[in-house]
């Protein structure tokens, strides 16, 4: 949530833009980030005043004081965060020691509210599962987006995804993790977390902190930033040019990616996918998402309760229907809409951030609650495989769909499948290496 796009500019200062995630009974109710006049934790008040009582909150930077005091005012039962740089910044020290000076106070602040509340206040930053990067690694770089630019491009060069993975990994890395060790300890120390600053102890934070980075980098490098392609609608002639207007391109881009690491909680290993509401209200809201609001999120997995033999794991292989496990998974769209913390209100624009292009099952359910868009990969539109049939995505009224492919509406759609461009009015043929030069500065997001 740190990253969501903002059409408004941060405000110079100290105060870090941050992120948080407020989870109560095991299911998130909110996803927030800071504006430029309020920090997450305060926006996380206005949003739920005493509904955060027994929540837990995930911080992407340790909360301030002034963040800190009313969340434990309100009951909150735990509070975790990302253990770098806080939401006041220390690593300004020889740039303006004035700034620092109240930093330092305020980490202090910090300590003591930490010491003398109910709340548990804590780092939670656990290592990885063995082979997850590995995993997630290898399922990006098959994934449908991908798999797209390398069928509209004959020439497609097989390190795009990984100049586009390296380029988001030095961006990630210089956002969450402080390069030099000692400015990393002494922000540790200050922060109240100096028993993490002796080895192996302060080895491993580092460690675990790279391979959340490197996670984060991989899945948002599936979705690239490249040329022409983008979220646009495959309706030819909307009824409703209001509700037919999609989100920008770089927020469509973001909530996808927030689908696509909801994908990695899947129980069916063969078939991730995830999925995520968000909502536009009429005015402008205080949050850093502007006037979207978050709905509900899921993830295809068996029914809740269940261990991992009660139901078949086969696929559309096996030619006895009967040990397949299209009949009791639970889709990404049905848990997005079953654990949603808000009700989807018909005169709101409303929309579903879907990794795979949603089914039978769940197109009448996405139309029924009054979803108004639906953002899909559409990788599987009008087929029919197994036992699950994507027939009537397209055949879909009332609900404008998105999906992510080369911009219909623009006249340099085909530019990327033709070297010759036209300069002024001109044709003009561009050689080999500009154009593969050019092709790399756009798979790499620079216009």
């Amino acid at each position: 949530m740190e990253l969501f796009p903002s059409a408004e500019q941060q405000k110079k200062s100290q105060v870090k833009k941050s992120g948080l995630v407020v989870v109560k009974n095991m299911t998130i109710i909110g996803l927030h980030c800071s504006s430029t006049d309020l920090h997450a934790g305060q926006i996380a008040l206005i949003k739920h005043g005493s509904r955060l009582k027994n929540c837990d909150l995930y911080f992407s930077r340790k909360p301030c004081s002034t963040c800190l005091k009313m969340i434990v005012n309100a009951g909150v039962n735990r509070i975790s965060y990302w253990p770098a740089d806080p939401e006041i910044s220390l690593q300004n020290e020889a740039s303006n020691p004035m700034t620092t000076d109240d930093a330092k106070l305020d980490a202090k602040a910090v300590e003591r509210l930490k010491s003398n509340s109910r709340a548990r206040v804590c780092v939670l930053l656990q290592p990885l599962v063995c082979y997850m990067v590995q995993f997630i690694e290898e399922t990006s770089t098959n994934f449908d987006f991908i798999q797209k630019i390398a069928k509209s491009q004959p020439d497609f060069n097989t390190d795009f995804y990984t100049a586009c993975r390296q380029e988001k990994i030095k961006e990630y890395e210089s956002l969450f993790l402080i390069s030099n060790e000692e400015t990393h300890k002494q922000i540790l120390m200050t922060i109240g977390l100096e028993n993490l600053c002796e080895n192996p102890y302060f080895s491993n934070l580092r460690q675990n902190m790279k391979d959340l980075v490197l996670v984060l980098a991989t899945v948002a490098a599936s979705v690239p930033v490249f040329g022409c392609f983008g979220f646009y609608s495959t309706d030819s002639q909307p009824a409703n040019e209001t509700h037919h207007q999609g989100l920008p391109q770089e927020i469509a881009r973001h909530c996808m990616i927030q689908a696509r690491l909801l994908a990695y909680r899947t129980e069916d290993h063969k078939t991730g996918v995830g999925a995520i509401i968000w909502a536009e209200e009429k005015s402008r809201s205080c949050d850093g998402t502007g006037a979207m609001y978050f709905v509900g999120c899921g993830y295809n997995a068996f029914p809740v309760g269940s261990e991992y033999a009660d139901f078949p794991h086969m696929d559309d292989k096996q030619k006895d229907r009967e040990i397949r496990k299209f009949r009791y998974i639970i889709h990404a769209e049905q848990n997005a809409l079953t654990f949603r913390c808000r009700e989807i209100k018909p005169d709101e624009k409303s929309m579903i951030f879907v990794t795979k292009c949603p089914c039978d099952e769940c197109v009448p359910l996405i139309k029924g609650a009054g979803i108004k868009q639906i953002y899909a990969g559409d990788v599987d539109a009008g087929k029919k495989k197994a036992d699950i049939s994507y027939m009537k995505f397209g055949e879909l009224e009332g609900v404008t769909k998105f999906t992510w492919q080369l911009n219909p509406f623009h006249t340099n759609a085909l530019e990327f499948h033709d070297p010759m461009t036209r300069e002024n009015g001109v044709q003009k043929t561009k050689s080999v290496d500009d154009q593969q030069h050019q092709n790399k500065k756009l798979c790499l997001g620079h216009y």
